[in-house]
């Protein structure tokens, strides 16, 4: 069933959000207070997640609280990788919660955290475990970042890409599958800290990977899971035939549905993370969506505001 619905992804993130077509983010913030509403609108049942935040920055959660989009939502959400792209220790976790708490009274997801194979396995491994120790309850939500590698023929979602050097490979090896689907290290480790830690994972369109990945997350014993419906996808050739089999094969998880990235035929520049021309455009896209997956179904479990027993 759909838990939650998540407004963006990685919005201070520039290869998310452009800044130079919204230094101030005030683009953002008024379509994400329309997407708050207009999800409402269908569902007021239905939490709504700010896309989590990477970097963890409470300057950028107090700007949006300034400007209204926190009473539009119903939880913050926050994405670290301290041993591959923070310039933070992974034992700092706790800490980096509550800078957040210190402007927020929402209650605070860890919507992904992860850590990559590129120099050695057992990094991972490491990871997995001193995550859980760190982290399970601290948050009521925790999506480790992610079930599969990212296959090498298709691109990270980066801006700069190669030029990135070592930062944009480390985007192929976040698994705990590898790219054929055998297991690494850090899979049995994983499967310890299971139902309390989650999945982030992602499914791009036509996704060979869906039904395997499925029968991979209830054997690992995953219960709860954060995946995205692209708005630049739904203008692709039977884009609801491929949402529509993307939701009934994760109906049997708890899902927070992430809506993200710009056609580029809506947004000021032609660029998934441009801001929209028309922020309304974006809204009606999660409503419609909320419709279609989420409104009248079962009643849904209330907002986590603390962590599970």
């Amino acid at each position: 069933m759909i838990e939650a619905a998540m407004i963006w992804n990685e919005p201070n993130n520039k290869s998310h959000w452009d800044p130079e077509i919204d230094p101030d983010w005030s683009r953002f913030a008024e379509m994400a207070i329309l997407a708050g509403k207009a999800i409402a609108a269908v569902d007021p049942t239905l939490p709504r997640v700010l896309g989590g935040i990477s970097p963890i920055d409470p300057t950028f959660i107090a700007n949006l609280a300034g400007r209204g989009v926190l009473d539009h939502v119903d939880v913050v959400a926050v994405h670290g990788f301290p041993l591959d792209w923070n310039l933070w220790s992974i034992h700092d976790w706790p800490s980096k919660i509550d800078e957040i708490r210190t402007v927020t009274s929402l209650p605070i997801w860890v919507s992904e955290v992860g850590v990559s194979t590129f120099g050695a396995e057992e990094v991972q491994v490491f990871g997995v475990n001193r995550t859980a120790e760190l982290l399970v309850g601290k948050a009521p939500r925790i999506h480790w970042y992610s079930l599969y590698d990212l296959p090498r023929a298709w691109p990270a979602t980066t801006r700069h890409k190669e030029a990135e050097g070592s930062s944009y490979y480390r985007h192929f090896d976040m698994g705990l599958l590898r790219e054929d689907g055998t297991p690494k290290l850090a899979l049995e480790h994983f499967a310890r800290h299971t139902p309390a830690l989650g999945l982030c994972q992602w499914f791009h369109y036509q996704d060979h990977r869906l039904d395997e990945a499925v029968a991979w997350m209830k054997r690992l014993g995953v219960t709860y899971l954060r995946t995205g419906l692209s708005w630049a996808d739904s203008f692709r050739p039977d884009a609801l035939g491929w949402f529509d089999r993307q939701m009934e094969a994760l109906t049997d998880f708890d899902v927070t549905v992430t809506f993200c990235f710009t056609p580029e035929h809506l947004g000021l520049a032609p660029h998934h993370t441009s801001a929209p021309r028309d922020p309304g455009a974006f809204a009606d896209f999660c409503a419609a969506m909320i419709e279609r997956y989420a409104a009248h179904r079962a009643p849904p479990r209330p907002v986590l505001t603390a962590c599970p027993a």
